[in-house]
């Protein structure tokens, strides 16, 4: 990475200081016709099938021209295009780091027909890649040939289990008929079994997913799951597949069917486009249905490089979280879409979006004296309605939303009642939650007043497709890259997991008999705990 790029301070641009200037009295939400039809229809953009509207942000357009000349100061779009040209993105510059690139944005630039550029990096990498779904393709059509599957469990933790678990729930109306995929992820034995049993394991898969083949939590799950095929007169390696680092232990053809690999430039959260997700979500949709969430990804990919942030619905998104988590103080973020195969993808959007920009010192490793990733949560809508929408709508505490809708229902099965169906009561709902949070309600009671002056935005599309998901899963990886590239942070490593993976490791030695593992402080815990 080049020194003076990392050492840039978003804090220093003339653009934040004007931002600074201007959140000091900004957009009134609340105020007599704020949404008029000429605003809601000039704050909006488009790409890859996805429209963002965002009329009901706290944004003006001397606010958006700002932004622009922030993203532009920070050099944004340049360093996504470094990044994925190969460049060395995963690096603190002057300390021990990873020191890796970034190209997960390779694992989807297969497609002859949309542009690709030839870096040297860029090219070996998509090639990598495509090499893969070659094996990928082989091995599904093997599987079709053969009929002896109908079920694959996915042994994986953290983004080898929350990304293509998420992408597969949500994609519900392209499952294959007589194909199941079922995911094991928490070390908790009861997870497991609960996943197990009911299963003709006979008729079996089992996708195994760790970069280094070391992962304790995947590896403990790993033999529960052999264990239990033995049992049953089965051997593992007839059933097992991994998707593992080259060269890693578990890339063994004595032990499992079929090895497909991971790359160290794929950090786990932005993997699931990879045969990470592939194994699993190829089986379960099918192989076409897996390009076609590439291409959806490719295509968002290849919009975020538009240098003008009203046409690169990534950018623009990730402006305004900037814009509400440093300039007007709002400290979470709630993500609702109003789907219910979504169920499982904010999960997924929380890892990708905490675990990158939860950080707390630049690229030069110095303290950053500015407010970074903020704290994202959501459930579908509309049970969050009948849940925690009373805190959104009248608590002294501003949660900026993001809607997610589609004007069609997934599988189209719907009916009439009262005059209207259920898909149009879910997208009215959507919309008035929307209006609500903006606009507020005066009234005499004042426990029915609504403050309003609540920023949300709608992302919106036609109907919840792979490819509609793959553009909506880059939207999200792209969004949260470049807010770190703007805040100048490193967003592709993940300290803070593993502090907690070193302590964990001391109170196991300890279980294992080693005398002098814990400290006085942990063996005093483990004792009020009732494990000593």
């Amino acid at each position: 990475m080049d020194e003076k790029l990392a050492r840039m301070r978003p804090d220093k641009a003339p653009a934040w200081r004007t931002l600074v200037k201007l959140a000091r009295r900004p957009f009134d939400l609340a105020a007599s016709d704020a949404l008029s039809p000429r605003r809601i229809n000039t704050m909006k953009s488009e790409a890859a099938g996805l429209r963002l509207l965002y009329a009901t942000e706290r944004v003006t357009p001397d606010v958006l021209q700002a932004l622009q000349e922030l993203a532009s100061q920070t050099q944004a779009v340049g360093q996504f295009a470094r990044m994925m040209r190969g460049e060395v993105m995963n690096e603190i510059v002057g300390h021990p780091s990873e020191r890796r690139q970034v190209l997960h944005t390779a694992s989807r630039n297969v497609f002859d027909d949309l542009p690709c550029k030839h870096d040297a990096a860029q090219a070996e990498a998509t090639g990598k890649a495509r090499a893969q779904l070659a094996r990928l393709k082989d091995f599904l059509s093997e599987v079709e040939r053969e009929g002896r599957f109908t079920d694959l469990v996915q042994v994986g933790i953290g983004g080898s289990d929350l990304g293509p678990r998420a992408l597969y729930i949500a994609l519900k109306a392209f499952w294959k008929k007589g194909r199941r995929v079922h995911f094991v992820s928490n070390v908790d034995p009861d997870d497991t079994a609960a996943v197990l049993d009911g299963l003709d394991l006979s008729r079996t898969l089992v996708c195994v997913v760790s970069k280094s083949g070391t992962t304790l939590e995947t590896l403990t799950n790993e033999r529960l799951v052999a264990a239990r095929f033995e049992r049953a007169g089965l051997k593992p390696k007839d059933h097992f597949v991994a998707v593992t680092a080259e060269g890693s232990p578990m890339d063994d053809p004595a032990k499992y069917l079929r090895s497909f690999h991971m790359y160290d430039y794929i950090g786990g959260r932005y993997s699931a486009t990879s045969m990470v997700g592939g194994v699993a979500l190829g089986f379960g949709l099918g192989y076409d249905s897996f390009l076609e969430i590439l291409r959806g990804a490719r295509e968002m990919d290849l919009n975020a490089l538009n240098p003008n942030a009203r046409k690169n619905l990534p950018l623009l998104a990730a402006l305004l979280g900037i814009w509400n988590r440093n300039f007007l103080g709002y400290e979470t973020l709630a993500i609702l879409p109003y789907s219910q195969v979504l169920s499982r993808f904010v999960a997924h959007i929380q890892q990708l979006d905490m675990e990158s920009n939860g950080k707390r010192v630049d690229r030069c490793g110095r303290p950053v004296p500015y407010a970074t990733g903020p704290i994202v949560w959501g459930e579908p809508g509309t049970n969050g309605q009948h849940a925690f929408y009373q805190l959104i709508h009248q608590s002294e505490t501003i949660v900026p939303c993001e809607f997610i809708g589609f004007r069609q229902s997934q599988l189209g099965e719907d009916l009439e009642v009262e005059g209207t169906t259920s898909q149009q009561k879910l997208v009215a709902n959507l919309l008035a939650q929307s209006v609500a949070l903006a606009t507020g309600k005066r009234d005499d009671n004042p426990n029915k007043v609504f403050p309003g002056n609540r920023p949300s935005s709608l992302l919106i599309a036609d109907r919840l497709a792979p490819r509609t998901l793959g553009a909506l899963l880059a939207y999200y990886e792209n969004k949260v890259a470049f807010q770190g590239f703007i805040w100048n942070i490193n967003s592709f490593d993940q300290e803070g997991v593993q502090l907690g993976k070193l302590l964990a490791n001391k109170f196991l030695a300890h279980f294992k008999g080693a005398p002098n593992a814990l400290g006085p402080g942990e063996r005093a815990l483990l004792k009020a705990a009732g494990l000593a």
